[in-house]
């Protein structure tokens, strides 16, 4: 069974960036899709952004397009979610999923392995 666990995650003032990252333990994880998701308080979990298994496939929310930049690495079993010009709005807790179908999916159902998550907060 494929875990993920997120890192990276901190304060920043607006404008600032982050880099989170996600090792999975276990298994690798260069056959899978993976995906970054966030949740804020009283709100939902929300897509974010997601990469194919050859990493050649990216797919992004709209109000993160431009600003945020999927990778993965599969030596060393890690996907990253590089944050710049970071907005108030941004911040929430941040997971990173795993998708066995191996695409680049914005549907929360096509993920079946979640890390615990790493809190994002931008101060104004």
């Amino acid at each position: 069974q494929v875990q993920p666990v997120e890192s990276g995650g901190g304060l920043v003032q607006a404008g600032g960036s982050l880099r989170l990252s996600c090792a999975a333990s276990g298994r690798t994880i260069s056959t899978y899709g993976m995906g970054w998701f966030r949740q804020a308080p009283g709100k939902e979990r929300e897509f974010v952004a997601s990469i194919s298994w050859t990493g050649g496939t990216t797919n992004y929310a709209d109000s993160v397009k431009g600003r945020f930049t999927i990778s993965r690495d599969n030596a060393k079993n890690t996907v990253y979610l590089q944050m710049n010009s970071l907005k108030p709005e941004d911040t929430a807790v941040y997971y990173c999923a795993r998708s066995p179908y191996g695409g680049t999916s914005i549907d929360i159902k096509a993920y079946d392995s979640w890390g615990q998550g790493t809190q994002v907060t931008v101060s104004a």
